[in-house]
């Protein structure tokens, strides 16, 4: 499944903002790859965001439209709606706009063939799963959810990742767990965020490097975005 490993390690972050910037040369400086979900209405935005835990305030500025193509030339581009909504309750119309309309401007701008989403604020249920099953081209969509494992899941349209990374404690552990694992059945270790949060805390910036240093370069390991390893 995952060009003959069994196991496999993917990232995914939500909303194309700057921080992207330092966080893309990261993953490529070792080797690894993401998935960044992106509301294609909203780029070149400029604002700022503050922690709910801390009271840290950072920016929160999206990229230019005209930096898609290269920013994410070594990963994947995918939906997070056009204007980052909360989908329950909202209009059925509405939703599949917001879906399919991001869709085509990210295909527009990035060149690559869009498949997949995260919901925003992780809104997902079972009315929002079916509309995109029969209205948009979706083949999968993240979740906030974390499962805490690395079991492959039936229903990609209601994918659930494996840890945020927002809580390294657990998502060290797990990096131990799963470099540790010889499974017989394929694996996969996901981890998901926003670029944005390594401002919010004293020294997570280098945490996440000291993460990426520990994930990456195994052998047994396949390192691909969340269509190479969900797909």
């Amino acid at each position: 499944m995952f060009e003959g490993k069994m196991k496999a390690v993917t990232f995914s972050y939500d909303d194309g903002v700057t921080q992207d910037e330092r966080l893309v040369e990261m993953f490529d400086r070792y080797g690894l790859k993401a998935t960044f979900n992106i509301n294609s209405e909203l780029l070149g935005n400029r604002d700022d965001i503050t922690c709910r835990q801390n009271g840290a305030v950072t920016t929160h500025h999206k990229i230019a439209p005209e930096r898609v193509a290269d920013l994410y030339r070594n990963h994947e581009v995918a939906v997070h709606t056009l204007t980052h909504p909360h989908l329950y309750d909202m209009e059925e119309a509405e939703l599949i706009r917001q879906v399919n309309e991001d869709q085509k401007r990210l295909t527009e701008l990035s060149g690559q063939e869009i498949v997949g989403m995260a919901y925003p604020y992780g809104d997902c249920d079972e009315q929002i799963v079916r509309i995109l099953r029969e209205h948009t081209q979706m083949r999968y969509a993240r979740t906030v959810k974390s499962s805490g494992n690395f079991d492959l899941q039936e229903d990609l349209l209601a994918f659930q990742p494996t840890v945020y990374h927002c809580d390294m404690d657990r998502m060290f552990a797990l990096a131990d767990e799963f470099i540790r694992l010889q499974p017989e059945s394929p694996k996969l270790f996901y981890i998901w965020g926003h670029s944005y949060e390594f401002d919010f805390f004293d020294g997570m910036w280098e945490r996440m490097e000291e993460f990426c240093k520990k994930i990456s370069g195994h052998d047994d390991i396949f390192y691909g975005t969340n269509r190479e390893t969900l797909l």
